[in-house]
Formats: C-alpha cells, sequence, structure tokens
C-alpha cells in the first residue's frame, strides 16, 4: 500500500527549486513561468495598495502560498519536466510523489540477494545506455570538486572506471555506492524496471537472463517481473505483485467507433484483439497502437498520436479536431452522453494533460 503523500515537504521542495531561484527569472517572466507549471498567477510587479514594486521572490512565494495542496502534485511533475535541477532535488521531488502511488515493495535481504547473484556483463557491453540508466534513478555527479581541475572523484567516475573499464566492482557493491538498498520502493521497483528494459540492454536473450535470475529472489517477497506488452519488438516488463491477476498493459486501445468494427482474436492464450483494417473504412474506427506506459493513456499522449497520425501542425488544432471526432462516435439519441462529454472536456481542458487518462 502506497504511503501518504507528503505535501508538506513537496511545497517546501519546489519552493527550493523554483521560489529559491528567482534571480534567475527576469520580472516580466515570472507570469509565464507561473503558467507553464500551473501554479496561480502572481501578484502584479507594483503593489497597486502602497504603489511600491515588489521583489521577484515575493511575487513567486505568494504563487506558491496560493496553492492548493492537490495542486502541488500537478506542479512538482511540471517542474520535473521543464525546470534545471539537481539529480538531488530530482530524487527529493520523485520520492516525494512516488509516496502516493501503490509499489511493490522489495525488503533490503532480497534486495542484497539479488544483487550478489546479477552480472554485469550485458550492460557493460552497453556503457552509455547503462549510465544513462543509472543516471536517471540515482545521484552520479556527488563530486562538488569536479571540473576545477583536481581528479574526478565523482560516483559517475568511479562506476566508468571501476565497472565498465576495468570490471573491479561487483554488483552488490555497485548497488550499495548507488544506495539501492536504502532506496524507497518505487525508486528501486523502477530500477529493475530499467534493468530489463530494451532501452537499456537491446538483447532479448540478456533481457531475460537478467529476469530470470532476479525472479529467484523476488519470487520469494511475493514479486516478479513479467512480460506486460512489448516496445520496438522487444519485451517490455513490469514489476508487480504474484497473485494479483494479469496487468499486462493492452497492446492497443480501440475507441471512438464510428460503425460495428471487424475483430479477430490473434491470440487466444493473451487473449489479444485485431482491428481487421479496410482501407476505405480507416477512418471509422480508432486504434491507439502505441507502448502504453505506467501513467495509463493519458490525454496528451492520445493528441500527440493524433496529431503525429494526422500529419496536423497546430496542437491546438490537433486537441480540437480529436474532440470533434470522439464527439461523433457518440449515440445520437443519447444527448445525456454528449452533454456529460462536453461538459467533462470543458472544464478540464484547461488543465495539465498528464491529469487526463
Amino acid at each position: 500500500m502506497g504511503e501518504q503523500m507528503d505535501v508538506a515537504s513537496l511545497r517546501r521542495l519546489i519552493d527550493e527549486t523554483v521560489v529559491s531561484r528567482y534571480e534567475a527569472f527576469r520580472h516580466t517572466e515570472i507570469p509565464a513561468l507561473c503558467e507553464s507549471l500551473s501554479m496561480p498567477a502572481p501578484p502584479p510587479r507594483v503593489d497597486p495598495r502602497t504603489n511600491k514594486e515588489d521583489s521577484k521572490h515575493k511575487r513567486l512565494a505568494a504563487s506558491l502560498n496560493a496553492c492548493r495542496d492537490e495542486d502541488l502534485p500537478v506542479i512538482a511533475c511540471a517542474v520535473l519536466a521543464s525546470q534545471p535541477v539537481s539529480a538531488v532535488q530530482r530524487n527529493a521531488l520523485q520520492d516525494v510523489l512516488w509516496q502516493g502511488s501503490n509499489c511493490v515493495e522489495i525488503p533490503g535481504r532480497a534486495r542484497r540477494e539479488l544483487a550478489a547473484s546479477l552480472p554485469l556483463d550485458d550492460y557493460v557491453r552497453h556503457p552509455d545506455r547503462f549510465l544513462r540508466v543509472l543516471d536517471s534513478l540515482w545521484v552520479l555527479d556527488d563530486d562538488p570538486l569536479s571540473g576545477w581541475g583536481g581528479p574526478d572523484k565523482s560516483l559517475r567516475a568511479h562506476v566508468t572506471r571501476h565497472v565498465i573499464r576495468n570490471d573491479d566492482w561487483d554488483t552488490e557493491y555497485l548497488f550499495d555506492r548507488l544506495g539501492c538498498f536504502e532506496a524507497q520502493h518505487p525508486r528501486f521497483a523502477r530500477f529493475l524496471e530499467a534493468l530489463a528494459a530494451p532501452s537499456t540492454i537491446p538483447d532479448e536473450r540478456a533481457q531475460r537472463h537478467f529476469v530470470e535470475l532476479a525472479n529467484v529472489h523476488l519470487q520469494r517477497v511475493g514479486a516478479q517481473l513479467q512480460v506486460v506488452g512489448e516496445e520496438e519488438g522487444y519485451p517490455l516488463f513490469e514489476l508487480v505483485k504474484i497473485g494479483e491477476g494479469p496487468s499486462r498493459r493492452p497492446r492497443q486501445v480501440i475507441f471512438a467507433t464510428l460503425v460495428k468494427p471487424d475483430i479477430r482474436v490473434s491470440s487466444v492464450l493473451d487473449g489479444d484483439l485485431e482491428v481487421i483494417e479496410q482501407a476505405e473504412r480507416a477512418d471509422e474506427v480508432l486504434v491507439y497502437d502505441r507502448v502504453i506506459g505506467n501513467d495509463g493513456l493519458r490525454w496528451r499522449d492520445l493528441v500527440n498520436w493524433w496529431q503525429e497520425k494526422r500529419g496536423i501542425t497546430d496542437s491546438e488544432h490537433a486537441r480540437s479536431s480529436l474532440f470533434e471526432r470522439m464527439r461523433a462516435s457518440l449515440p445520437k439519441e443519447s444527448p445525456g452522453q454528449d452533454n456529460l462529454y462536453w461538459l467533462y472536456y470543458n472544464i478540464y481542458q484547461d488543465e495539465p494533460p498528464a491529469l487526463h487518462r
């Protein structure tokens, strides 16, 4: 069960990564900054009551103070996506954001035993990919004097030297230096999924070898890396609790049909369905055929897919045309459905797209 999100910590971290960096922005940039982060509009530069100019810090702080607690996760996600933050700040924000999500818990002993059984040979063959994964979840640049002329003593330099070049660190020691054994459960779960991902190790044999070794230890604590889909032709794995039923992500989503689609079962064992496409009816059945990530199918994903599929250059036109196309699929004899669809869209269309699933 996920812990309740610590909104006080989230507010403090947003303050540290945005408000406390007020010197990086001009007064004229602050309204656009707040809008891009889904924060309330800041007070005007000149206080009309006193006719005195407020500081940039005060304007940003006022905007943050006006944010509701329930809006903070969206703002934090926007900060991570658009603002320059250090790996330490990034991890702190992520750890708080991930508190509210259900995740598979892997205790420390299982983590250590898992690490002790894993060789790194397959990852060393793809050093850039391996370092990119480590960099996305852990703090590698931890030497404050790096770049000042002395020897680089950062964890990144040590990993490059002792794991990739010389092979004199084993996996357990690497995991220890990364902080894997003390990391919060969601971060460690994402790390295991990343180690099994084709973007890290584009070799199905090596993927399945890692998963087979890891699952020996994961199964003892009620968890398992399972295939949930595919990416670029490679299997895509997700850490799941054993015994909770199938959790494979859908490989395609069939929606907004104007006619009854011709469907056949392409895999009886997996329950996969396939639309039999006909050129003259291609627009009557929409099929979203991209990989669906951990966050589910978001409105933003759907708009991007529609925009690319139709070759639309203007994002606003893509959004409105997709709205109309989906609206056209509603039954004409049910004005209630049409009203509900119109109302929901017009209430939430200006909210951050990551909220719409």
